[in-house]
């Protein structure tokens, strides 16, 4: 009986993908992670009345300088009361919902196959709104984006899904809780392909544009449709500033890197303290409370602050003190473990940076007109997103706030820097870092999947010798002995008396069965393995390679599709691998230029060079001479 050669399909994607169905799910995500922001702002404004106004309001509002001084020295308990209660959530609640919330988001698609606790949903949006109505200075942005990540991986756990589609999901809710939280549709989509998917594919972009829309539109109904800071028209002098704005770039580089290992330092320094982690957001938010009773403007999220920052309402004074006191008010607050966001506060401390340097050219060049919000803006965007190795996203980001396209050049510009800055100072991002302590090194930068580029006729070995089916056991291990093409392989197509493909035999096969038979009278025909796993010359790598590990073997048969039962050659594992070494070599290998070949090749011009180089004295006792 005639067998046919196997050929199992291979799902198409993304057509074989459930876009639309995740898409749907994704716009549901979009609505609750829009009324989720919207409910953490008003659980913020609750906190922050009942803590420092002593009143029952919803309204969201940072505490204001006047507030902070009539209070006096209460004011630095009042942090301590949030840190006590975020503490007690950390301790029996979930330790998933302490830091700012990325990269624990980070971690579930990585190694969590994208599941997240139930409990972190709930946990964790009423922990930041603790920490920050007490006066915590963090953004609500890190926190809505873990919890829009959570519900989208509760959604992917409650229905039956694919580990891909839960991550897309999460990924979703992420994307969403960024856009609902600062009215950034397109920066909440690069944020999710940045740091949590890592691939530009419309299996995930489709449901994530659906996804942030749908946030977006919830903000625009409950909040509003302003950008999140209203700012005044702003000259940014470009092309004379350009230089100016260079500069500004290289210290927004060694601005994040010193903050990242700022916090991770001091991190460091309270898990070595001899008290229970229970303790340690208390202390972070004692200190927090010292630095806030001298500089009042640390507390809480701060937006009206950015907002006179971006205006330039500040003078260099208050803009260095800003700098400088929301940095260690973070760093101290965060490093010890509570819960808060680390956008808003970066954003606060860069914003001042960049304004301070301004002014600072200003007075010393006077000609330079430097706009202090301009600067302000570039600095915002380009620190975190150096930080977090997400600078397209944040380059997106501080042009969504503004509207502006003005800001994009020096933005473009200051960014990129920044991002060089940092990649050279910084193995690990501020994100990545806490993943890197764990084991776990995630790689940031993505490129297109090498085996769905790359056909099957690259890397498949040719001209494989086949085997007539007729042949014995005995045969077959003396011509493989004494033949040196037969030997060359260790896989060899079986064909019938017409040439025609019937199986294939393995060096495995034939060892098992002649142990089993010492005798060898068994055909080969009897022992191979039908049918025939085959694959085409102009199928794709991950074609072929996907049907491999479906049915665990190492190799496929060859054949052309118009004639699929003769085998034209074998493609195995080891060169599947031989697309790695072509790309290894095209990208640490060096070809020599134009201007390589104007020169004489290393050898003639080391002989050249001891040509021309003087001789050394002559030896007197060798030359016979007297001293």
């Amino acid at each position: 009986m005639e067998t046919t050669p196997s050929l199992d399909p291979v799902p198409a994607w993304p057509r074989g993908y459930r876009i639309g169905f995740v898409s749907a799910l994704a716009a549901v995500l979009g609505v609750l992670a829009g009324l989720v922001a919207y409910g953490l702002y008003d659980l913020i404004g609750l906190f922050t009345n009942l803590a420092f106004y002593q009143r029952f309001s919803f309204h969201f509002l940072s505490p204001s300088v006047e507030r902070v001084r009539q209070l006096g020295l209460w004011v630095v308990l009042v942090p301590v009361v949030g840190g006590l209660l975020v503490g007690l959530m950390i301790r029996y609640g979930s330790e998933k919902i302490s830091g700012h919330g990325i990269p624990e988001a980070m971690e579930a698609v990585l190694v969590g196959r994208s599941r997240i606790e139930p409990r972190v949903a709930i946990l964790k949006p009423l922990s930041a709104a603790l920490a920050i109505g007490t006066g915590g200075p963090f953004g609500a942005e890190g926190p809505i984006i873990q919890t829009g990540g959570a519900f989208g991986s509760l959604l992917g756990q409650l229905i039956s899904t694919t580990v891909a589609e839960r991550r897309v999901l999460l990924a979703c809710g992420a994307g969403a809780g960024m856009a609902a939280t600062f009215n950034t549709p397109i920066a909440g989509v690069i944020l999710a392909i940045e740091l949590l998917l890592l691939e530009f594919r419309s299996r995930s972009f489709i449901p994530l544009v659906i996804s942030t829309v749908m946030a977006t539109s919830v903000h625009f109904l409950l909040l509003g449709r302003q950008p999140m800071f209203q700012l005044q028209p702003i000259d940014y002098n470009v092309p004379a500033g350009l230089p100016w704005y260079a500069v500004l770039g290289l210290l927004c580089g060694l601005a994040a890197t010193g903050l990242t290992r700022m916090l991770y330092w001091v991190e460091d320094r309270f898990r070595a303290l001899p008290i229970p982690r229970l303790w340690h957001p208390v202390l972070g938010a004692l200190g927090l409370g010292v630095i806030g009773y001298f500089v009042p403007r640390v507390f809480g999220v701060g937006y009206d602050t950015i907002d006179g920052l971006l205006n330039g309402q500040f003078g260099l004074k208050m803009l260095l003190i800003l700098m400088v006191a929301k940095a260690l008010a973070l760093v101290v607050s965060l490093g010890s473990g509570t819960s808060g966001g680390l956008l808003a506060p970066m954003f606060l401390s860069s914003a001042a940076m960049g304004g301070s340097f301004a002014l600072l050219v200003n007075r010393v060049v006077p000609g330079a007109h430097l706009p202090p919000g301009g600067f302000a803006l570039c600095a915002m965007g380009a620190v975190f997103g150096a930080a977090a190795r997400a600078t397209f996203t944040f380059i997106v980001f501080a042009f969504e706030i503004t509207r502006d396209y003005n800001a994009v050049l020096p933005l473009l510009l200051v960014a990129v820097l920044a991002d060089l800055v940092a990649i050279r100072l910084l193995p690990h991002s501020i994100m990545t870092l806490k993943l890197a302590r764990r084991g776990l090194e995630p790689e940031l930068d993505y490129q297109a999947d090498l085996l769905r580029n790359v056909r099957v006729r690259e890397v498949m070995t040719r001209d494989v010798p086949t085997v007539p089916a007729t042949w014995s056991l005995r045969e077959l291990a003396e011509r493989i002995g004494s033949e040196a093409r037969l030997n060359e392989h260790r896989t060899l197509p079986v064909v019938d008396a017409a040439g025609r493909l019937v199986g294939v035999v393995t060096r495995g096969d034939l060892i098992r069965h002649l142990q089993a038979s010492p005798e060898g009278q068994l055909t080969v025909g009897e022992i191979c393995s039908r049918p025939a796993l085959v694959t085409f010359p102009d199928e794709r790598l991950f074609d072929a390679l996907y049907r491999m590990l479906q049915n665990g073997v190492g190799r496929l048969i060859v054949v052309e599709r118009r004639a699929p039962d003769r085998p034209v050659g074998v493609l195995t594992q080891g060169d599947v691998l031989k697309i790695w070494s072509r790309h290894f070599e095209e990208e640490y290998r060096r070809e020599h230029g134009w201007l390589a070949r104007l020169r004489p090749p290393r050898g003639l011009r080391r002989e050249e060079r001891l040509r021309r180089r003087p001789l050394p004295p002559a030896d007197p006792e060798a030359t016979g001479g007297s001293g």
